[in-house]
């Protein structure tokens, strides 16, 4: 499915306004009027990334009763195990609640399932088994909400549970000691948006405060706190929440401490990304060197080791850590490029790409750990949500399949939802979820889910676009351009890198695929005289239309500053381009913007 363009009108009154009352640069005020962000203090609010305007923790739901049970534990000496999930998110919010349990002298140890053998979230088999190893307290990070079965489980045994999560509610809450959630039943915390590993630095810095007796604590939980800024941090941009409200706060804190101190563990995974030497860090320094390889270990069923690393004190097993992390990062780069092949031959093979709603592909013996990326970069790719489900080679266990909707506004949980008697169960939230299917359910449930699909595309006119900023030609990049819009880092999820838009381009020198297996392309690009670089990740297969095309095009990009070799010149990345057609200025003055086929 092709996206529109939606040029975002220039209000340039407004732009002028916020210019003269905040003293902002042209360019940083008319892309937070593009964002609807028109006044002072808005502008202040959405720039500003001050530590005192996180919410006090207590405030969050849940957090009382659990620090007084947590508290209680430390206390009586109980033994507690940290259960985790097994990505990036689920492993730093686990590593932030067990280094900060231990410094507060608690008997506390960490769990984190076999992604490949345990499935998603608290399971019954590994709780007898702590049970059987003396364990009398579960606290869950980024797991659980919908753990009621596993709950009673706790109850039966006489473990208690203590639930941290941020996962879409079931219709049946557990039974559990305590449930810190943002958006619990019943209360009315303002941001809803935290990831597991955020709400878990919530209750840490909570803990930390109950056993000081005071809103100020001790020096050594102080410097504590701020090296889990990192780790909340990472868990963030991993997680592809909302950077918004607290965490942009979150965020931009955790990347200043990245730089400035990392802890030991995350010092040696810098170093083997090569991260080490940047000058500076930013959302895609996480998202594309540091969070891919946290994830591989849970991707590989290692995610143990992922924690352990986040864990480790400096030295020889930090390095080897992060070395063997490192090479299965490596591993799984090339299982996913062999999913993501068999896939777009299924593709172009048994389905129609462009008119489908949905799409649900299904392969034998696909590796698990790796087809929810393969689903993100499909999703993303033809702008629709994407199913992909691994078959068990000796066809006697269920199916394990991974969703993701590419930035679309459909609901992948309602849909699955309305889907749910094809399935043996299922979890997630709107934007990516996890499911398990009987095979001979697959033909059906893809019917089904396909329909439910097009029910949402069609009831809430919703399509997928691309948002365009504003109009730049490659004149007006410079380096100083980019660092005024680098202002309103940290960008990501609820506040992208601003997409803008240039005509009448041409191509300097023919465009060339690159990077293993020819899944990027570079090329150079020129516009009223001035030849710059541009960059598309994972557009390879662009490459022959683009070279082929006749005459200008149009494209929307995204600059950049890069950094080789101790130089530092603006790029762009390359989001999507169109043969040339003027593009229609959009009006002034209407939120709505204009739509460009």
């Amino acid at each position: 499915m092709k996206r529109k363009w939606r040029i975002v009108p220039h209000d340039s009154a407004r732009v002028e306004q916020l210019i003269r009352t905040s003293g902002l640069p042209p360019v940083v005020a008319q892309l937070l009027v593009s964002r609807g962000v028109y006044d002072s203090g808005a502008a202040s609010t959405f720039l500003s990334t001050k530590l005192t305007e996180l919410r006090e923790p207590e405030s969050l739901p849940g957090v009382t009763v659990a620090t007084d049970r947590i508290a209680a534990a430390i206390e009586a000496e109980t033994p507690i195990v940290v259960y985790g999930d097994y990505d990036c998110d689920g492993m730093t919010g686990t590593a932030i609640l067990y280094n900060g349990l231990k410094l507060l002298g608690g008997n506390v140890s960490y769990h984190v399932p076999n992604r490949l053998e345990d499935g998603y979230g608290l399971n019954a088999d590994a709780i007898r088994k702590l049970a059987s190893r003396g364990k009398r307290m579960i606290i869950s990070v980024d797991c659980g909400i919908t753990s009621v079965a596993c709950a009673e489980l706790c109850k039966e045994l006489g473990i208690q549970l203590i639930i941290t999560d941020h996962h879409t509610i079931g219709p049946q809450l557990p039974e559990a000691e305590a449930i810190v959630h943002p958006r619990l039943p019943g209360t009315s915390y303002p941001f809803g948006e935290l990831c597991g590993a955020g709400v878990a630095f919530k209750l840490a810095w909570a803990l930390c405060q109950r056993i000081c007796g005071s809103k100020k604590v001790s020096e050594p939980l102080r410097r504590y706190l701020m090296q889990s800024l990192t780790l909340a941090a990472i868990g963030t941009i991993a997680d592809v929440v909302p950077l918004i409200d607290e965490n942009r706060i979150l965020v931009a804190h955790g990347l200043r401490m990245l730089s400035a101190e990392p802890p030991p563990g995350l010092a040696e995974l810098m170093r083997v990304s090569k991260l080490d030497s940047a000058s500076t860090l930013n959302t895609e320094s996480i998202a594309f060197s540091l969070a891919p390889r946290l994830n591989a270990s849970g991707r590989l069923g290692q995610a143990q080791l992922g924690v352990e690393l986040l864990t480790a004190p400096a030295g020889e097993r930090a390095q080897s850590l992060a070395e063997y992390i490192d090479q299965l990062n490596k591993n799984r780069d090339s299982l996913q490029r062999s999913v993501m092949l068999a896939a777009q031959k299924q593709i172009k093979e048994r389905f129609d790409a462009e008119n489908d709603p949905a799409l649900v592909l299904a392969g034998v013996g696909w590796h698990q750990g790796v087809i929810g990326v393969v689903a993100g970069r499909l999703s993303d790719k033809y702008a629709k949500p994407v199913i992909i489900l691994s078959m068990d080679a000796s066809g006697k266990a269920a199916a394990v399949g991974s969703g993701r909707v590419g930035g679309t506004n459909i609901d992948l949980h309602a849909a699955l939802v309305e889907c749910s008697d094809c399935l043996v169960r299922f979890g997630g939230h709107q934007a990516a979820a996890g499911l398990t299917i009987d095979e001979r359910q697959i033909d059906p449930f893809r019917e089904e889910f396909c329909e439910a699909v097009s029910k949402q595309w069609t009831d809430n006119c919703v399509e997928p676009e691309i948002l365009i900023d504003a109009e730049a030609p490659f004149a007006q990049l410079n380096l100083n351009t980019i660092k005024q819009i680098e202002t309103m880092e940290p960008f990501g999820a609820g506040n992208p890198r601003p997409t803008l838009l240039c005509q009448q381009v041409t191509l300097h020198e023919p465009a060339r695929r690159m990077g293993s297996g020819d899944r990027h392309l570079t090329v150079r690009l020129n516009q009223g005289g001035k030849t710059i670089r541009g960059v598309a990740f994972g557009a390879g297969d662009w490459c022959d239309e683009l070279n082929a095309c006749d005459g200008p095009i149009q494209i929307a990009y995204r600059p950049v500053i890069n950094e080789f070799g101790g130089y530092r010149r603006v790029e762009i990345h390359v989001v999507d381009w169109k043969p040339h057609a003027r593009v229609p200025s959009p009006k002034s003055g209407k939120r709505s913007g204009t739509a460009v086929s």
